[in-house]
């Protein structure tokens, strides 16, 4: 029952839109696979980032370098203020990377999935509370429409 309600949700928002909200389908389905694959790999928060980190290196080293030929990179080029703070973004997302995959190999599959509703969801808020951003009836039917669907999957879990 909730897949078929999350189906809807999905499908009176792409009616509402004019067209498939592709990118996130893509982004619901990427990090979906993300985390099923943190759960079944089984290896601790750091050891996994380190993995992950070692398999975008190569690719990541070849663009920089290409960005370094281009004149377009950015890091160290305007100042050390500039510099620190690009780099402290390496921190904040290494830090809940290594925080999601610990917790990932603890926590059931079930509350992993429900868990990741929590940040769309404050983004949400925050983009009607704050930015007072438009809320068609659509936009309203779809959002209450998932939150219906996972209080059913979590009632049924």
């Amino acid at each position: 029952a909730a897949v078929g309600i999350g189906f809807a949700a999905v499908l009176v928002l792409a009616i509402g839109y004019g067209q498939p909200p592709w990118i996130s389908l893509v982004l619901a389905f990427s990090f979906a696979l993300y985390g099923l694959v943190k759960k079944k790999v089984n290896i601790g928060g750091l050891e996994s980032l380190a993995a992950e980190t070692a398999v975008q290196f190569l690719p990541a080293l070849a663009y920089l370098v290409w960005l370094g030929g281009q004149g377009t990179l950015a890091f160290g080029s305007h100042g050390a203020g500039h510099t620190a703070l690009l780099a402290a973004t390496g921190l904040v997302t290494a830090i809940p990377l290594v925080c999601f995959g610990a917790a990932a190999i603890r926590v059931p599959l079930s509350t992993l999935g429900l868990l990741q509703y929590l940040a769309p969801t404050f983004q949400f808020l925050l983009g009607i509370f704050y930015f007072h951003e438009a809320m068609p009836p659509e936009r309203w039917a779809g959002f209450s429409l998932v939150w219906l669907a996972l209080t059913i999957l979590t009632w049924d879990a």
